[in-house]
């Protein structure tokens, strides 16, 4: 029997998570018996807070274990939309969708909206996942390169001289994943005044939004701005990281009626709907519950930035822009006169930490720490990068 190969089909031509590549391969050598230090996954290292996980408990016993509507349980889209509120986003109940992870709110938004012939814009360095989604949907990435010097912010005048005809959607992280950088209003405003003059919609991903550590820096989102942008905007948020809850696979969005309409009917077809219980945990955390808890994780992580930042600072020739939300920071390593690929896999195999290779988000000569970890493992960390560069 001969073997088959796919040969068709957008799915084919996916690439594996880098992130989750050599955090599996840290995990593996760890099991070997090498001590690894890991700042390669993007996950808290606290527990989700008791009272989430008592509300999820106390659904279970209340036997709410069957289907729910395939875009959520109401109570949940309606703590939602209080919750965009304050965003200054104006939506209502139908135009809120809670999906099992906003990774998948990212994925179907995209599916829903873009196919063949249609350019998606996605300023780099980005998340892993955003030019696989995009081509999974078919559609053309067309990548715009941000510049250090500039907070890692995409700027009107790139965004305008990117847009062709076939330009149907911008994709903006912020705080963002990989850098840490936080957009500006005044940035968001101008280019939101770009989409509008050319009428394309943007997916802002905010699901770092509750991690900012700097007064000078707070979160806007770019839906929230004016009735214009409003139009042609969807928001993704969730639960995973500001809530410690990255295996409760939860997220959310809210976009126009006509795209909700478009994507349910995808989530329909696909994850029936998000996990019962867990949408009561989910709600029990938009209420307040963890508000304590929530606070105190992001402390700690703004205490963590300042002593990686202080750290490695200290390490000749190793470059980064000061992070201001999220927990990572993008290093540019490459006054060491190595591929970032071929670099994170030596300092994993001989100094046995991983990171991940900045050529993943569109940022070559970089590396990306995650400081969602202890203070220990930080300085173990920056102690390990230290010896490795300072060897090359």
């Amino acid at each position: 029997m001969k073997n088959l190969q796919l040969t068709k089909g957008f799915m084919g031509n996916l690439a594996p998570s880098a992130t989750l590549a050599i955090s599996n391969k840290a995990k593996e050598m760890k099991i070997a018996g090498f001590d690894v230090c890991s700042m390669s996954a993007g996950e808290p290292d606290f527990d989700t807070p008791l009272g989430i996980k008592d509300a999820c408990i106390k659904a279970l016993n209340e036997g709410k274990v069957r289907y729910t509507p395939a875009s959520g349980i109401p109570e949940l889209k309606q703590e939602i939309v209080k919750k965009f509120a304050k965003n200054n986003i104006q939506t209502s109940v139908d135009r809120v969708v809670v999906a099992p992870g906003a990774k998948f709110s990212v994925f179907s938004a995209i599916c829903a909206l873009c196919g063949e012939g249609d350019e998606v814009i996605i300023p780099a360095p980005y998340w892993v996942s955003y030019p696989e989604m995009v081509k999974a949907s078919g559609a053309k990435v067309v990548e715009i390169q941000t510049l250090p010097e500039n907070n890692y912010e995409l700027t009107a005048e790139q965004l305008e001289k990117a847009i062709t005809p076939n330009t149907k959607l911008l994709i903006l992280n912020s705080p963002s994943n990989p850098t840490g950088s936080v957009y500006k209003k005044e940035s968001l405003q101008k280019i939101a005044d770009v989409l509008v003059k050319h009428n394309v919609m943007v997916l802002s991903d905010e699901i770092y939004e509750e991690l900012i550590y700097d007064a000078q820096f707070p979160h806007y989102s770019i839906g929230g701005l004016n009735a214009e942008i409003a139009e042609l905007t969807i928001t993704v948020n969730g639960f995973s990281k500001a809530y410690a809850m990255t295996g409760w696979r939860l997220g959310y969005l809210t976009a126009p009626l006509w795209l909700v309409k478009k994507i349910s009917a995808l989530q329909s077809h696909t994850t029936s709907n998000p996990t019962s219980f867990a949408q009561y945990g989910a709600l029990a955390a938009l209420q307040g519950v963890a508000d304590v808890e929530v606070e105190m994780m992001r402390k700690a992580f703004a205490t963590r930035r300042d002593l990686i930042c202080t750290l490695l600072a200290e390490i000749p020739n190793l470059k980064f822009v000061r992070p201001s939300g999220a927990f990572y920071v993008l290093c540019d390593i490459s006054a060491f006169g190595l591929e970032d690929n071929v670099f994170a896999l030596r300092l994993l195999e001989e100094k046995f930490l991983a990171t991940v290779p900045g050529e993943s988000f569109g940022a070559k000569g970089t590396i990306r720490l995650s400081y969602a970890c202890s203070e220990e493992n930080i300085r173990t960390a920056v102690e390990r990068l230290k010896s490795f560069c300072t060897a090359l």
